[in-house]
């Protein structure tokens, strides 16, 4: 199973282990699926992971976030969304930043798209979109 794991769910479950984000984590560290990236959200992680507040947490160094982010991109499915980011009409989404998100999930072909963002409510009809909760009882967990 081919997943993307909105930016949101994916810093939380870093920050947090124990929660419902941090189980997703957990589950796909442990293989249970495959995480699906392109550039663009592995850079949108660089750049959330060297928020102030978020490093304060994770008393990271900034190389060690860019080692982290490596490792994100050498364990998941890398792919490219240039064609796909041109294609989806832009009144699809509320929010300009959710693209790159719809982008990589169209490009990689992943079975879901994990977000807790609301923004992504609208298009759940056309697209396999669900919240952290509703995808941990969709992998049995």
């Amino acid at each position: 199973m081919k997943v993307v794991l909105d930016t949101n769910v994916f810093i939380s479950g870093l920050l947090m282990p124990k929660s419902v984000p941090g189980r997703i984590v957990q589950a796909w560290k442990n293989s249970q699926y495959t995480l699906v990236m392109s550039e663009a959200l592995l850079n949108e992680i660089e750049r959330v992971l060297n928020y102030p507040k978020i490093q304060r947490r994770l008393h990271w160094e900034s190389e060690r976030v860019k080692q982290y982010v490596s490792l994100l991109r050498f364990y998941s499915e890398l792919v490219s969304i240039e064609e796909t980011l041109i294609s989806i009409p832009r009144e699809l989404l509320r929010d300009e930043k959710d693209y790159p998100i719809l982008a990589t999930y169209i490009s990689g072909q992943a079975n879901w798209l994990v977000s807790g963002d609301e923004h992504f409510q609208d298009t759940r009809r056309q697209y396999s979109i669900c919240t952290p909760s509703e995808f941990l009882k969709e992998i049995g967990i």
